[in-house]
């Protein structure tokens, strides 16, 4: 009898039918010396229904077993199968197996509903009898003989002693992929192309051709793509490709006779996983509803050296992740959908300073006086100026001079540098925006930072509810806005404001409450505002999930800020935090030359004794400053935390494509 016919006789369920008639075409083709692994990759989980049909098809047409034996999956275990056992009673006895399996069901429910009303061991022992003998008749036990010949040839167990196939080396697979990429120069085939003209992504086909039906061809449609070989399923005449690019992954479909002259056989020689490829063929939707490229040709555009991380792991050493990212890129979707999400956000943010009239600048990355922050900044050297340099750690003071001259808008995005610690939330290298408005004071920016953030998070998630760890945090405007004093109060029950910043017994005051809430740095401040400072950061910082503008800083951390209007010993400035880390940093800027110079010395002094994050006084600032700066108010956001809230990224890391790592000897 035909395959055809044994499938059919086979097959009781339809959908069975469907799926084994669907693969005729790629039974006769296949190679069954395959291991089952690859059996199962492409049938699924119907590969054992498959394979007792093709060992029945062994048995009615006299072949050899060992024909149709797939490694891994003893002959012995497909006649076990009661799929087989059912089929071979069907084919060699004249009693009609759909009766007799209606019997069996009959008599069945018959047992199952007299042990439901609890009918006892002897009333049911008879029915069993029958039902027992029903199976047999449908499936027939070997003789005494047969039994005995199969106890006594046992299957040998598998030597212990038996040697592993032996895996190649990172370096031994170099070596044959560059073997490859010189096979194919001496056929005359260049295995780094110069260019491949695409007509569309895997992300429009997948689109595009979602109605069409299964299991028929488009073929009107002319297709060029290219992209990296994720996946390969090789089977005889036949080949399944999984092609990544940008957009995501399509599949392509390769026959050999499609596949003019040696082009089958090349394709499957030459390409490895993590080749570069293009391909031209029509569009197909399998039988399962896989769109896939039917190929006409294809062509090499980059060998690839390197193997890919195993399929099943994935790329799971983070440090591995973060140093070749690359390598992370490729085979984790989610670290490039963050990226593409930090693209967005930084689009969104231009876009919105752009509209309100505001213009991007560029100002120096070396800095001959660091300033604009408190920070140890990392220092070099310039050989032909013979100059000690530093890297900028603020962009805030030739912005500032920048509003002096005469712009009253200006802002940039730009690489800030301060040598300082490393922790999921510092990077020594970050990215921030500073923008400065003419005319303008904290309250202005206060509301401006609000319509920032909210533009990149409806940008990148499209809500303003946003999910972080285990909390969701509303973005919905407005925004609490809270004074220092107050919020500490709050925590401690202790109000700094009643304090006396001129009294000595009142710094001694505040320094033992402090340390009774178990904020012990604070025996090492010099004011009451630094002691204030270093509780809210203490105690107060990691509880503010919900964004928060903590307001009215001590005068003695806000050097660059105006005197508040109305509090003296406060400056007009805020911060803003949210999931308990600062994300924004505003003033009222200090537009007094005059306490802008005294601000200076009082941080050199701190230089002086011994405070690497103090500042020196910058007399050139200074002296732009003299030449009158209209009331301005400023702002700085910090890029990458942003990004890992409108992300969910743990770890500045995650949002940063090549952050800084020690060297692998350290």
């Amino acid at each position: 009898p035909s395959i055809p016919s044994v499938v059919s006789l086979s097959c009781r369920r339809s959908t069975l039918k469907a799926t084994i008639r669907a693969s005729l075409v790629c039974f006769q083709q296949l190679n069954f010396e395959q291991n089952s692994f690859a059996m199962r990759k492409y049938f699924g989980a119907e590969h054992k229904i498959i394979m007792a049909a093709l060992s029945l098809f062994a048995m009615v047409t006299q072949q050899t077993a060992r024909a149709f034996t797939f490694s891994g999956i003893p002959q012995r275990c497909l006649r076990s199968h009661s799929f087989v056992r059912s089929s071979v009673a069907r084919f060699s006895s004249t009693v009609d197996a759909e009766a007799l399996e209606k019997a069996i069901q009959v008599k069945g429910d018959e047992i199952r509903a007299l042990k439901a009303t609890g009918a006892d061991k002897a009333t049911v022992a008879p029915l069993v009898e029958e039902l027992l003998s029903l199976k047999a008749q449908l499936n027939p036990e070997p003789a005494v003989e047969e039994k005995a010949e199969k106890v006594n040839k046992k299957e040998p167990k598998p030597s212990k002693n038996k040697q592993p196939v032996k895996e190649l080396s990172e370096s031994e697979l170099r070596d044959t992929r560059l073997a490859k990429a010189a096979v194919m120069r001496e056929s005359g085939v260049e295995p780094y192309a110069y260019s491949y003209k695409c007509n569309t992504n895997a992300a429009e086909l997948q689109i595009k051709y979602e109605s069409l039906e299964n299991g028929t061809e488009d073929e009107t449609a002319d297709i060029s793509i290219a992209g990296r070989i994720m996946a390969k399923r090789e089977f005889g005449k036949l080949a399944f490709y999984t092609l990544q690019d940008e957009t995501g992954r399509v599949q392509l479909y390769l026959d050999k006779k499609r596949l003019e002259g040696d082009n089958f056989k090349n394709l499957k020689a030459w390409s490895d996983l993590g080749d570069y490829i293009g391909v031209k063929g029509t569009i197909r939707k399998t039988d399962k509803g896989e769109i896939s490229v039917y190929c006409n040709e294809w062509t090499m555009l980059t060998k690839s050296l390197l193997s890919l991380p195993d399929k099943f792991h994935g790329l799971t050493d983070i440090t591995k992740r973060y140093r070749q990212r690359e390598l992370d890129l490729i085979v984790n979707e989610n670290t490039k959908n963050t990226l593409r999400a930090r693209s967005k956000m930084i689009r969104a943010l231009r876009n919105a300073l752009d509209d309100q009239g505001f213009y991007e600048m560029e100002t120096p990355v070396l800095h001959s006086q660091p300033g604009g922050a408190e920070a140890k900044p990392f220092e070099t050297y310039h050989n032909s100026m013979n100059m000690d340099l530093t890297l900028r750690i603020a962009t805030e003071l030739h912005l500032k001079r920048l509003i002096i001259g005469g712009f009253e808008k200006v802002y940039e995005i730009g690489r800030i540098f301060r040598n300082e610690g490393i922790s999921t939330r510092h990077n020594p290298e970050f990215t921030s925006i500073e923008l400065y408005a003419a005319y303008q004071d904290y309250d202005d920016m206060m509301n401006l930072c609000e319509d920032l953030i909210c533009n990149m998070a409806d940008a990148v998630c499209g809500s303003r509810e946003v999910p972080y760890a285990d909390e969701t945090v509303n973005l919905n405007k407005p925004w609490r806005r809270v004074t220092m004093h107050d919020i500490v109060k709050e925590k401690m029950g202790f109000d700094f404001a009643e304090l006396d910043s001129s009294n000595p017994d009142d710094l001694e005051k505040a320094k033992a409450v402090a340390q009774d809430a178990g904020v012990f740095k604070a025996a090492d401040k010099n004011t009451i505002g630094e002691v204030l400072n270093e509780c809210f950061e203490e105690l107060c910082e990691p509880d503010l999930i919900q964004p928060t503008f903590v307001i009215d800083y001590p005068v003695e951390v806000s050097p660059l800020a105006k005197p508040h209007r109305s509090k003296p010993g406060l400056t007009e400035r805020y911060e803003l935090f949210c999931t308990g880390r600062e994300f924004a940093n505003s003033f009222s800027e200090l537009t007094d030359p005059v306490d802008q110079r005294e601000r200076f010395e009082a941080q050199a002094a701190k230089k002086a004794a011994g405070d690497e994050e103090a500042c020196d006084v910058d007399e050139e600032f200074l002296t732009a400053l003299e030449q009158g700066m209209p009331p301005t108010g400023g702002l700085g956001i910090g890029i990458d935390r942003v990004c890992m809230l409108l992300t969910n990224s743990p770890s500045i890391k995650d949002v940063i494509a090549f952050p800084l790592l020690k060297n692998d000897a350290s």
